[in-house]
C-alpha cells in the first residue's frame, strides 16, 4: 500500500490508521460528518475569537468532511482555564491535541492570528511528526517572515478595546457590558500579547499548498503581504480577494466556505 500523502513515514502512517479519535477533545469543537470522514478541516480563530464565531460553518461542508474548531483556553466552556500567552506554547498545545485526528487528511484554516498559528502547527507536524497537511488556508494575516508585532500596550484595556472595535471581529456588545467585559478581557488581552510578541521568522517552506484570503478593504494587510505566503510553500500559492475589511468573513462566509469545499474536494 502506498504511503498516504499526509503521512510521510511508517510511524506516522501507522499512527494514522490505528489511533482512536478523541470524541470529547477539550481543544476542538467537532461538527461530525454524515459519513465516516474522508478529510478534516481545523479552523483556528483570530485574536480574541472563540469557537462560537465559526459555529455557522460547522455543517456547511460536504458529507465527507468533518469540521473542527479550536477552543482556546480562557473562553466559553474553557473560561476557568488560564489563557496561553505565547504563540509557541499555543502551537505546541494545538499540535499535540491534533495528533489523534490524523487518521484522515487534515487541512487548516486560520484567520488573522489563527493563520500564524496554523503555520506554526504545520511546521510542528512536518518537523516533529513527519505529517504533511493537505493544505493551509491563511486569511488576512501577513506571511510569517513579514509579520509586524503590534505596538500596543497589552496592559491598557482601553487601547485593546479600541483596536478590537477598529477591526470589528469581536461582539462589541460584550465589551459594553461591564460584567461581560470582565469575563472576556483576559482572553482578548492574552491573544493580543501573542500578536504583539510574535516576531518575523525565517521563511521556512511547508510541503503543502497554501491559499490566502483577503478583504479588499483590509487596512492592516495588503495583497503583497498575502502573496509573500508563496515564499513559505513548495507546493504552490493562490490568493482570493473578496469584498470587505479585516473581517470580510462576516459577509462573505458563504463564498469562503464554497471555495474551501471546492478546493478540498
Amino acid at each position: 500500500m502506498a504511503t498516504a500523502p499526509w503521512a510521510w513515514n511508517n510511524k506516522s502512517a501507522k499512527m494514522g490508521r490505528t489511533m482512536a479519535v478523541d470524541t470529547e477533545s477539550k481543544w476542538f469543537r467537532r461538527y461530525a460528518s454524515q459519513a465516516a470522514p474522508r478529510r478534516r478541516l481545523l479552523i483556528l480563530p483570530h485574536a480574541g475569537g472563540s469557537a462560537g464565531y465559526f459555529h455557522t460553518w460547522g455543517h456547511r461542508f460536504d458529507a465527507d468532511t468533518e469540521v473542527l474548531v479550536a477552543k482556546y483556553p480562557g473562553r466559553q466552556e474553557r473560561i476557568v482555564e488560564p489563557c496561553i500567552e505565547s504563540m509557541g506554547a499555543l502551537a505546541d498545545a494545538v499540535t499535540a491535541a491534533l495528533l489523534p485526528f490524523l487518521d484522515v487528511p487534515v487541512s487548516l484554516f486560520g484567520h488573522s492570528m489563527g493563520a500564524s498559528l496554523a503555520y506554526e502547527v504545520a511546521l510542528r507536524l512536518e518537523d516533529l511528526h513527519g505529517v504533511r497537511l493537505e493544505a493551509l488556508y491563511a486569511s488576512c494575516r501577513k506571511a510569517p517572515h513579514r509579520v509586524t508585532p503590534k505596538a500596543l500596550d497589552v496592559a491598557d484595556d482601553e487601547a485593546i478595546i479600541r483596536q478590537v472595535q477598529r477591526l470589528g471581529g469581536t461582539d462589541i456588545g460584550l465589551l459594553d457590558d461591564p460584567d461581560l467585559r470582565d469575563l472576556v478581557m483576559p482572553a482578548i488581552r492574552a491573544d493580543f500579547r501573542i500578536v504583539k510578541e510574535y516576531e518575523p521568522r525565517p521563511a521556512t517552506p511547508l510541503s503543502c499548498p497554501i491559499v490566502g484570503y483577503l478583504g479588499d478593504q483590509d487596512r492592516d494587510v495588503s495583497t503583497a503581504d498575502m502573496w509573500a505566503w508563496a515564499d513559505v510553500t513548495t507546493r504552490g500559492f493562490d490568493l482570493r480577494v473578496l469584498p470587505g475589511g479585516h473581517f470580510y468573513l462576516a459577509e462573505e462566509r458563504h463564498t469562503v466556505i464554497a471555495d474551501l469545499v471546492r478546493r478540498m474536494a
